[in-house]
């Protein structure tokens, strides 16, 4: 017995050796955010599960998940887990993005990742930032939240409508349309893309024949569809989002205008294999910001929901997680001021970075970082606005799935 207790502290001797040695080469603590209890950085989420946009809820909470997990992996931040609570933000044809945002501030969250719709954003943008809590959206593109009064706690991760605007206009025309109808929800998702895509139209030689504006949540669309039409236009876009289900059946199956001629935008470009059974909507194309998710980008998210079928802002939902994750750690504390301010300084400027652990280690070492995400280079500009990024182009097939055909880069002045 004496000699077994002889080794046996010889041996935790040696360990204790060999990790003073060691030093900053330990391992770090893994973490695992289902049994995060004393987080210090309390991470939310306010996106759709319900309403017009549900269909982009999974993808976008895949992307702050797998993001999640990746942190807490590196040893979560400043040496503690990083908690995360995810809440339904609805539409704009509820209050449901008002409870679940009260309920996250009451929870004590430092950041909110969401909304994914604009609309919805600029509903409950007073009470988050209000409450001085960092608000950062992967899909809002209203130009109107470029300059909104948030005192500095607002950003997004995808680029403002004036880019998908512009691809999206140099798309239309770039495929010989030289008249374009649109059919237009009515808020600052359909205003602003409309705006800035009817420039880059009429700067491509094109020009807007017909604009019929409709209510979010309209289900019959045979007048406004009739108006469009009477214009005579070579192509139709369709800015909605769930609409696009009433709407695309009036367009080609009842009126007969042909599908390829038709444009779509990142609220409704959704796989509707099983919404349209009896017609095709086989070679409508549509935008969407965004990187094209590559296999390596779709294993990364399948691992944090097997079930995924759309990517669409998975990338963007991860990206905006990671820096807010890289903000805390660069300012040494995790609270929503904290993170305000640091989040600017990690997207620009130092050197380039794509790993999160990678990343930590250089703002340990005192290095100025610039952070590169998996939705591309990103760079916040004052307002909290990406100054670059992409948008996919995408495709659809004759079983009313969609394919990314292409990407384009662009940066905004």
């Amino acid at each position: 017995m004496s000699t077994f207790k002889k080794g046996a502290a010889g041996l935790a001797l040696a360990a204790s050796l060999a990790l003073a040695l060691s030093g900053c080469a330990a391992t770090p603590t893994a973490f695992d955010a289902a049994n995060c209890t004393d987080a210090e950085l309390k991470i939310g989420s306010l996106l759709p599960t319900t309403g017009n946009l549900a269909f982009l809820g999974p993808p976008e909470i895949a992307g702050v998940d797998a993001a999640i997990a990746e942190i807490n992996a590196a040893g979560g931040v400043l040496d503690k887990c990083v908690s995360v609570s995810h809440k339904d933000s609805g539409d704009t044809s509820t209050d449901t993005a008002t409870q679940s945002a009260t309920a996250l501030i009451n929870e004590g969250v430092d950041a909110i990742v969401g909304a994914a719709s604009s609309g919805v954003s600029l509903s409950v943008i007073d009470q988050v930032t209000g409450a001085g809590v960092v608000q950062i959206s992967p899909a809002n593109t209203s130009p109107t939240l470029s300059d909104y009064a948030d005192g500095g706690f607002y950003f997004r991760t995808a680029p403002s409508d004036v880019l998908q605007g512009r691809v999206l206009g140099n798309l239309i025309t770039g495929d010989g349309n030289e008249k374009v109808g649109f059919l237009t929800i009515q808020d600052p998702y359909g205003s602003g893309l409309y705006d800035n895509a009817k420039i880059s139209i009429e700067a491509g030689g094109g020009s807007v024949v017909a604009n019929e504006e409709f209510a979010g949540g309209t289900k019959n669309f045979s007048a406004q569809v009739d108006k469009v039409l009477a214009a005579g236009p070579d192509a139709i876009v369709v800015i909605s989002f769930d609409e696009a289900k009433s709407i695309l059946p009036e367009l080609v199956k009842v009126k007969g205008f042909a599908a390829s001629k038709i444009y779509l935008v990142d609220g409704n470009v959704a796989n509707y294999s099983a919404d349209f059974t009896d017609f095709s909507i086989e070679g409508a194309q549509g935008t969407i910001p965004g990187v094209v998710a590559t296999d390596d980008i779709k294993k990364k998210f399948l691992a944090a929901n097997p079930d995924l079928t759309d990517f669409s802002y998975a990338a963007e939902s991860y990206d905006a997680t990671m820096l807010v994750a890289l903000a805390a750690i660069a300012g040494g504390k995790a609270d929503g001021t904290t993170i305000a301010a640091n989040l600017k300084a990690v997207s620009e400027g130092g050197e380039k970075v794509t790993d999160f652990a990678t990343a930590v280690q250089m703002l340990k070492d005192g290095k100025d970082i610039d952070f590169d995400g998996l939705s591309g280079p990103i760079t916040f500009d004052d307002n909290g606005d990406p100054t670059e990024a992409y948008v996919g182009i995408y495709k659809f097939n004759a079983d009313n799935t969609n394919t990314a055909t292409k990407s384009e880069y662009g940066k905004i002045d």
